[in-house]
């Protein structure tokens, strides 16, 4: 612990009388026992899973809770017994250290300003309360902008600092913290998720909670995430190449698959082969599959695979069996007798992955002769041309509209902002990249959000 925030005698205090013994471990019991019991796990498992360490921040938690409540029948505080029995043993700094842990509350954070080292700047996403800049050095050498924090802010007279239990709360966990939230305030999804101080202090528990039945489920059961394409279709990466029969042109091949309904010219010898727009988005929804859902998207709809010319070949590439040979009997109907019998080369997703990281690894063994400075340009520059080409691209994570056209809404300048922050964050935690130094201020003033940066 930092000077100035040692609780080392606090925590003793507590534990030489029967009567606080015996409530410290009943708040333990309400941040630890819930999961423990679901998973079966006593405190040393949680130890060997999630490290020395965690399991020790979690208490903390727990016992920062315990410091800021009050009992029946009189409302005893254990800080405020404590100060006056023991308070002169404590130096300033620390007393008024442990007099600002009595008062705060804990709270989930997004921070959004970062100076490594000396401070950063936090938002109370459940209060509304302005951002709160907090002396800090070793949380913010790692922390970075957007990243949520479960911590308590603490005052110290003429500044803030953070408490020391202090969890990183991942989006699903932000989720389910939400949801538990919402449970225990009776709170329809439509309703604004906003709480007082007493709120925050009485549903303290919850934040332990949240994170543990979202990492313990991670560590004990990894699985997979479920990949299926937008038809709901596992995704297996497909590959066929038709041989061009004798004598046949590449002309007559093209004349050919110009004539295909569907097929959309994206190149002089390439073509999107596009799903049949339908009005039934119910149906299709409730086809898919629960998981990630892979596709890729244009202005002309979703595109089901891809068509391209190659010497006296024709590929047809698609990311499932089932569009495989759809896609077969589009071409051989369209074509005739001007192509041969497909070939067909099958890849799993990870099969996919490690030949593209054999590429990538064979296209940077030259990589050290290209100065830091020159690579660090050119990577900047390919991200301003990807990044400006996304701003007109539909988008999933925005209902499959482009960023320009969501931020006419209220609740699409929502999901933009979120989808910025989710950017933003990712490439800022790529330390050591060129990424790592992206500025999307730009971005943010294009789509005319630069005010809700702050």
């Amino acid at each position: 612990m930092q000077q100035g925030h040692d609780l080392g005698r606090l925590i003793r205090f507590s534990q030489r009388d029967d009567v606080w013994r015996e409530r410290l471990a009943s708040v333990l019991d309400e941040h630890l026992l819930p999961a423990m019991e679901e998973f079966e796990l006593d405190f040393e498992d949680l130890e060997e899973l999630l490290g020395e360490q965690v399991p020790w921040t979690i208490w903390g938690c727990a016992f920062e809770d315990f410091l800021s409540r009050r009992w029946d029948p009189d409302g005893q505080n254990i800080i405020d017994v404590y100060l006056k029995r023991r308070g002169w043993s404590e130096e300033v700094l620390n007393r008024a250290y442990i007099e600002g842990l009595r008062d705060a509350h804990g709270s989930l954070h997004e921070v959004t300003d970062v100076k490594p080292g000396t401070s950063m700047k936090l938002r109370d996403l459940l209060t509304g309360a302005e951002p709160v800049t907090v002396r800090e050095k070793s949380a913010t050498r790692s922390l970075k902008q957007w990243d949520r924090i479960a911590v308590r802010i603490v005052p110290v007279r003429d500044h803030h600092v953070i408490s020391g239990g202090l969890l990183p709360f991942s989006q699903e966990a932000t989720d389910l913290l939400f949801e538990g939230l919402r449970d225990v305030l009776q709170l329809r999804k439509s309703q604004e998720l906003r709480l007082t101080e007493e709120q925050l202090r009485n549903c303290a528990p919850l934040f332990s909670s949240a994170w543990l039945f979202t990492e313990l489920p991670r560590i004990l059961e990894p699985q997979s995430p479920q990949l299926a394409n937008t038809d709901g279709e596992d995704l297996l990466f497909h590959q066929l190449r038709f041989p061009f029969a004798k004598g046949v042109l590449q002309s007559q091949v093209v004349a050919a698959l110009d004539k295909v309904t569907g097929l959309e010219p994206a190149g002089a010898k390439l073509w999107n082969w596009l799903a049949p727009k339908t009005g039934n988005k119910k149906g299709q929804a409730q086809k898919k599959k629960a998981g990630l859902a892979y596709g890729t998207l244009t202005e002309g709809g979703t595109v089901l695979g891809t068509v391209e010319i190659k010497g006296k070949a024709l590929i047809l590439e698609v990311n499932s069996e089932e569009r495989a040979l759809r896609g077969e009997a589009l071409i051989k109907d369209a074509t005739g007798d001007l192509l041969r019998p497909p070939l067909t080369k099958i890849q799993t997703v990870e099969q996919l992955m490690r030949e593209r990281e054999d590429q990538t690894d064979e296209s940077f063994d030259g990589a050290d002769e290209v100065p830091p400075e020159t690579l660090r340009q050119i990577t900047l520059e390919h991200l301003d041309r990807h990044y400006r080409e996304t701003l007109d691209q539909p988008l999933p994570a925005l209902d499959d509209k482009t960023p320009r056209k969501a931020v006419r809404t209220a609740a699409g300048r929502k999901k933009v902002v979120e989808w910025l922050k989710y950017l933003e964050n990712a490439s800022a935690k790529k330390v050591g990249s060129p990424m790592a130094d992206y500025d999307f201020g730009w971005m943010w003033d294009e789509l005319g959000l630069g005010d809700m940066r702050q």
